[in-house]
């Protein structure tokens, strides 16, 4: 279900800004998925907890979403476990 629910990660300068100063997560989202379905999406796939989650519908109608990590969880990790760093 979480496959279906995330795209795939957003890597952009401002992606890795928010990773390094805010321990954010950047992805593109399924557009039909809500902030809770995301959150659970997230935190099953990973194995961390979700402190916020914040979307926009981008220009070309893409749903990006801003995870924010509890302090205890590294975002830098997530993503070099994922092998995109």
């Amino acid at each position: 279900m979480s496959s279906k629910i995330l795209i795939r990660p957003l890597i952009t300068e401002k992606a890795i800004q928010l990773v390094e100063n805010n321990n954010t997560l950047t992805f593109l989202v399924d557009p039909r998925a809500n902030k809770r379905q995301i959150k659970e999406a997230i935190e099953s796939t990973f194995g961390v907890k979700v402190v916020k989650v914040n979307t926009l519908i981008t220009p070309r109608g893409r749903k990006k979403a801003y995870i924010k990590l509890a302090p205890e969880y590294s975002a830098m990790d997530v993503l070099v476990n994922m092998g995109v760093l």
